[in-house]
């Protein structure tokens, strides 16, 4: 398929959340309460939560630039290009990259939302948790619905509060929610535990995917204390590679079988390994592990096949190994405005990459799973021909899709790095201590 013609739906793009974004949404009694932006004495911005320091901006802000000038360091906002926290730029950007819609995960309260469940006070996180949603939905999503599939925040330190938002952000349209890759790292009940179901009979009764982004967990891959920054970024999918294989031996798939869960920004070339060792210990290993598995379930693979949704940037391993993926279940990601992403060449580099496949496979993969699976009809709103790579981009023209902020990349990136390696070094050991 050509560029041009393509229909492209991210299931994995970022906000770079504006500093005003509780303004209109925290009730005034507790607005003094509410996450600011603070400049710190280096002069970048960063988030905080009372004294919880959110995620920085960094890598996660740099759509545009030249590879010489991703930053680690937190970052400011004159640095970054206004689509990483503007929407109306946003959907100028992604016209311009030739991309459709995207589900947008948060970038400073972490992957799933943790930094938000971490205050002391139980009933003061759910107030910003929902103000946080009510933002993301009414607001950031509500400006465009045909351009975004919205996705909530859960306050992970109650299920069954979980469970309510679940079905409030439901009854605004929304069927996505993050959930840690790895609750346990954060400190919270595995999914091995049965202290999830109420959350998950909500996200079945609601028809809800839970969306597990690698980093969830506030846990990176480690190796050695003087690895260099290169070996984590190589092992940036490993935390996926655990969460799937929790997820195929967990049981709560005989309880629930609808429930979907998705694995985010792990890419999937190394999916069919993992499947293949895990029926081998099926096959070896189950007289003295003795794994229940529920009536009509044949193993592992079976549950990866059915309940676990996949996605990927651009892999040609995954691309290359389809036969043993449900194709039913794999999207596409643009990550933007991450540092993996790649936009503006979206639709450039997946017609490469899908140049073998047939166009049926191509617009599953592309656009219509994730239509399905996230309840999200942008054609009911806008005719599907307005839709493709090459009409997109021609409402966008003027759109420079280099970004000329920022600063060149320098020892402070690598002292950055250093410091955020030994807070979430010391996160783990504390969350270990639970």
């Amino acid at each position: 398929m050509q560029p041009a013609d393509l229909i492209l739906i991210s299931v994995d793009d970022h906000i770079a959340e504006p500093a005003d974004m509780f303004a209109a949404h925290v009730p005034e009694k507790y607005r003094d309460q509410a996450p600011r932006v603070v400049v710190e004495p280096n002069g970048v911005e960063q988030w905080f939560y009372g004294d919880v320091r959110g995620r920085n901006l960094g890598l996660n802000a740099v759509a545009g630039k030249p590879s010489d000038h991703y930053n680690i360091d937190a970052n400011r906002y004159d640095e970054m290009r206004p689509g990483c926290y503007d929407v109306h730029e946003r959907v100028r950007d992604m016209s311009a990259g030739g991309q459709l819609a995207g589900l947008n995960f948060p970038n400073w309260p972490g992957f799933s939302g943790q930094v938000l469940s971490l205050g002391k006070d139980t009933a003061l996180n759910l107030v910003m948790i929902q103000a946080y949603n009510d933002w993301h939905v009414d607001e950031w999503c509500g400006a465009y619905p045909d351009r975004f599939i919205p996705c909530g925040l859960l306050p992970l330190f109650d299920a069954d509060a979980a469970a309510d938002e679940v079905r409030r952000l439901a009854a605004k349209g929304c069927h996505a929610v993050t959930f840690s890759e790895n609750p346990d790292a954060l400190g919270m009940p595995s999914i091995h535990s049965r202290y999830w179901d109420p959350l998950f009979a909500a996200a079945v009764d609601e028809g809800t995917v839970l969306c597990c982004h690698v980093g969830s967990s506030s846990k990176t891959a480690h190796t050695s204390q003087d690895a260099p920054p290169s070996v984590a970024m190589t092992l940036s999918s490993v935390a996926s590679i655990f969460t799937m294989v929790d997820l195929i031996w967990c049981d709560a798939f005989t309880r629930f079988p609808d429930l979907k869960f998705s694995l985010t920004e792990g890419d999937v070339g190394w999916i069919p390994y993992f499947l293949w060792r895990s029926e081998h210990v099926l096959d070896r290993h189950q007289g003295w592990t003795r794994h229940e598995f529920g009536a009509g379930i044949s193993g592992p693979r079976e549950v990866f096949l059915r309940n676990i949704l996949c996605c990927f940037i651009q892999d040609p391993v995954g691309i290359a190994n389809l036969d043993s993926l449900n194709v039913d279940n794999l999207c596409w990601e643009s990550d933007y405005p991450h540092s993996d992403g790649i936009w503006p060449n979206g639709p450039e580099v997946v017609s490469r990459l899908m140049a073998d496949l047939s166009d049926d496979v191509v617009e599953k993969i592309t656009h219509a799973n994730a239509m399905r699976h996230y309840r999200f009809d942008p054609f009911a709103t806008r005719p599907k021909e307005q839709c493709r790579a090459g009409a997109l981009r021609l409402e966008a023209p003027d759109v420079d899709t280099v970004t000329h902020v920022g600063r060149e990349s320098s020892d402070r990136d690598l002292e950055a790095w250093a410091g955020i390696a030994a807070r979430v070094a010391s996160a783990g050991k504390a969350a270990g201590a639970k």
